[in-house]
């Protein structure tokens, strides 16, 4: 399910816990779209990273995540899978002062491994963005499970927006499909522009060329895939002659059963989501 409404941010404090690369592109994007920087907030224990948000942006950073939980009512977990459970049990007793509304952008650790770390009172809503929200053109899958007010809902949609569009899954199960969608998802299509550059360069090329024919293939390719109003089975085939070059590269590409590979990858990405929530989160839920 899409939805496309705006969510209200005023009135919200938001505390991002981790100052990495996906919490720095959500800043940037809040602050662009109006979110004041005294209602931000960051913890990261790296002490370089911390100078640098507060610099560039003009929040308020602290090493103490406990801290930072007290002057939040929005908590936005930006931390790797494996340190969620060591992030939010210490927070247990802030999060029932607190009761805050808490998005987490952990690939394959769960609502339920979450409210197990800092109690039932921590309202939580899963999200995964994926890495061009750095350019604000990331994409966002969100989930809320039923204990999530509509206020909370808009107010979690607003915030993923800020830094591209965001698309509801009906189910938790469906978020691991969503990582492999789309939060792997550029990764595939990295490999295939590598792939296109290096058989290039061995055709003669330069390898300055060979980028620049690729990477502009692949934003035009994109931009015609998002404005069209067909499906990209027919843009595909609108480009692909009888017997002609385009022809004869699909060929092979479906000799080596291409459709099949996609799918085998993207099932090995969502099987590993639901293996890190048994490995980092359900033994102790």
């Amino acid at each position: 399910m899409t939805s496309t409404g705006y969510g209200e941010t005023q009135g919200a404090k938001i505390g991002c816990i981790g100052g990495g690369n996906m919490a720095r592109a959500l800043i940037g994007g809040w602050l662009k779209s109006g979110v004041l920087a005294s209602d931000l907030a960051v913890a990261e224990p790296n002490s370089a990273l911390r100078e640098a948000l507060a610099g560039d942006f003009s929040v308020f950073t602290t090493e103490s995540n406990t801290d930072l939980g007290a002057r939040a009512n929005v908590w936005l977990l930006a931390v790797k899978p494996q340190v969620m459970r060591a992030v939010c049990e210490p927070l247990r007793e802030v999060a029932e002062q607190v009761k805050p509304l808490v998005i987490s952008i952990a690939a394959g650790i769960t609502t339920a491994n979450i409210q197990s770390w800092l109690g039932k009172q921590a309202r939580v809503v899963r999200a995964m963005p994926n890495t061009p929200a750095l350019f604000n053109v990331g994409i966002t899958g969100l989930f809320a499970g039923q204990d999530i007010a509509h206020r909370e809902r808009e107010l979690a949609h607003s915030l993923m927006q800020a830094v591209g569009p965001v698309t509801w899954v009906e189910t938790e199960a469906m978020m691991d499909t969503v990582t492999a969608t789309s939060g792997s998802g550029p990764a595939y299509f990295f490999l295939l522009m590598e792939s296109m550059q290096r058989a290039a360069v061995a055709q003669g090329l330069t390898p300055e060329v060979a980028k620049a024919l690729v990477l502009q293939t692949a934003v035009g390719a994109a931009h015609m895939a998002l404005n069209a109003d067909v499906p990209v089975a027919q843009l595909r085939e609108s480009v692909t002659s009888p017997g002609g070059t385009t022809q004869a590269a699909l060929e092979v590409f479906a000799a080596g059963q291409f459709d099949a590979l996609v799918a085998s990858a993207m099932q090995a990405a969502q099987l590993r989501g639901s293996a890190m929530a048994k490995q980092f989160g359900e033994a102790s839920c």
